[in-house]
């Protein structure tokens, strides 16, 4: 039971922060289907990354473990962008702050 709250806990903690770090790689200018495309990508590789970091390579022989930590990751980046990052407008101004600016002279 300990290892199960223990995959739960990190992936939550891992979804929580990702949507920021995911920002920095998005752009403004992305239809939203791309964004949402790069953002679920991110959060199953940070997922298994999680499962790796946390309970070591061996964890992948445990099948429900390995499935919970990464739904967990999921389902938490996508629920705490939307109820906080987009909201306070935290992750689009680390999107506009990232992304290349065109110039003037560009066109």
């Amino acid at each position: 039971m300990s290892s199960t709250l223990d995959s739960l806990s990190a992936g939550v903690q891992v979804g929580a922060m990702l949507p920021l770090l995911t920002a920095v790689v998005q752009r403004p200018a992305w239809p939203a289907k791309v964004k949402r495309c790069v953002a679920v990508a991110a959060a199953l590789i940070a997922g298994v990354l999680t499962v790796a970091v946390d309970s070591g390579w061996s964890q992948f022989q445990n099948g429900t473990l390995t499935t919970l930590t990464i739904v967990s990751v999921l389902v938490t980046a996508q629920s705490s962008y939307e109820l906080l990052w987009k909201p306070t407008r935290i992750a689009p101004a680390i999107e506009s702050a990232t992304s290349p600016k065109a110039t003037a002279e560009a066109g």
